[in-house]
């Protein structure tokens, strides 16, 4: 994802939990949230100035993991990760001919390929940040890379040489810090493989599912998009199936990594929600007063167009309607997030209840609820235990 995988209250917040069936009163929104049911996770997270949402996302889905079979609440190095990936990806851009994407997004899958190759540390032991920094910001260091591999992708020589190689790393570590060989954490000394190697994750026990109709059901496909650079499979289910797998998640206490276009008129993250708004036509806003809209100010005009008062007004998603959003590109690959609930708004309609990573100077301080069409609509895919699928479906798909 480019940017890019839900409410808590004073106290809680900092403890990422907070009591089933509590009602979330906010200020003007037009919303009022009741939750159903809520996961406790770990605190909400702040990527700042990257690009790293895949990597808070699916680390924070890990991290809940462990939480949630352990008790203990781990903060999981993003930086170790960040550095790894920056690293194979320039590698296979070079392989590919600068064909493929280099840049600071990534997959919610990519957090499990560079644990399952390199391991995994604590945030305290490796941040990945320098110069005194306390929150990301790769901007620099994203274009710096991306320069370097332009250059060596021109291939002026005959042939490469290994420096190429040394010298990215070289700017990685003036940028992030050397990543360490060994540390000593809670008393003990590990590797960052024997660390990983310590935690109670079996990586084979999770799966990307999604649902999209150019690829066979119940089959696997490499979702075709540019920040899924390890071309990683994803289980292709029904939409029906998707919200059931998804429902199913959180109802057994499982939190789920959500991958999400998020470039919606309706995605209003600090007002604490996402919906599919339907768009107001013209003649519903001008009325009579035809001179009045025709003269009104674009921005002033838009806002009417797509205004957002309170539920009801979206759109009604099918499989059909859902494949020509992403086949037109009205649907995109922009956000990790992670699903930790379920609410229902006043009207009764249905929600998820979302962990951002955009710290939490926001309504619901760091969390939004996301309507079912919207989900519905706009979910490019979601990594899961495979625990928390049904058995109907997992039968379907030999799992």
């Amino acid at each position: 994802m480019k940017h890019l995988f839900i409410t808590f209250i004073a106290a809680s917040i900092a403890l990422g939990a907070m009591a089933d069936d509590k009602v979330v009163n906010p200020d003007s929104t037009g919303f009022t949230f009741t939750d159903v049911k809520v996961i406790k996770s770990t605190p909400v997270k702040d990527q700042n100035k990257s690009g790293t949402c895949w990597c808070y996302s699916s680390n924070t889905f890990f991290e809940n993991e462990i939480l949630r079979k352990t008790g203990k609440e781990i903060h999981l190095s993003e930086g170790f990760v960040v550095y790894h990936c920056y690293l194979d990806k320039a590698i296979k851009y070079i392989r590919m001919d600068g064909t493929v994407n280099f840049a600071e997004g990534g997959s919610g899958l990519d957090v499990g390929y560079v644990w399952e190759n390199y391991g995994a540390v604590p945030n305290e032991v490796y941040t990945g940040m320098t110069y005194g920094d306390k929150k990301f910001n790769t901007a620099e260091l994203t274009s710096t890379l991306k320069g370097m591999v332009d250059v060596v992708n021109q291939r002026k020589l005959k042939k490469l040489t290994p420096a190429w190689v040394d010298a990215f790393k070289g700017v990685l570590d003036a940028y992030m810090g050397k990543l360490p060989d060994t540390f000593t954490w809670e008393g003990k000394t590990y590797t960052p493989k024997s660390f990983a190697a310590s935690l109670p994750i079996n990586l084979d026990d999770y799966v990307s599912v999604t649902s999209f109709t150019h690829h066979p059901f119940y089959k696997q496909f490499v979702l075709e998009v540019a920040d899924n650079w390890i071309w990683e499979k994803s289980w292709n289910v029904t939409l029906d199936e998707l919200w059931e797998i998804a429902n199913n998640a959180i109802d057994k206490g499982y939190t789920i990594a959500w991958g999400a276009d998020v470039s919606e008129r309706g995605f209003k993250w600090r007002k604490g929600y996402a919906v599919l708004v339907k768009e107001k036509n013209e003649n519903d806003l001008s009325g009579t007063d035809r001179e009045r809209w025709d003269l009104m100010a674009d921005k002033d005009r838009d806002e009417q167009r797509w205004e957002i008062k309170g539920p009801g007004n979206e759109e009604t998603v099918t499989q059909e309607s859902r494949q020509i959003m992403f086949d037109n590109k009205e649907t995109t690959d922009d956000h990790g997030m992670v699903i930790v609930g379920k609410a229902v708004d006043q009207d009764g309609n249905k929600y998820f209840k979302v962990q951002n990573s955009w710290d939490t100077n926001q309504l619901y301080h760091g969390f939004f609820y996301v309507s079912e069409a919207f989900f519905k609509a706009k979910t490019m895919n979601i990594v899961i235990n495979k625990e928390c699928i049904p058995a109907k479906i997992a039968k379907k798909l030999g799992i």
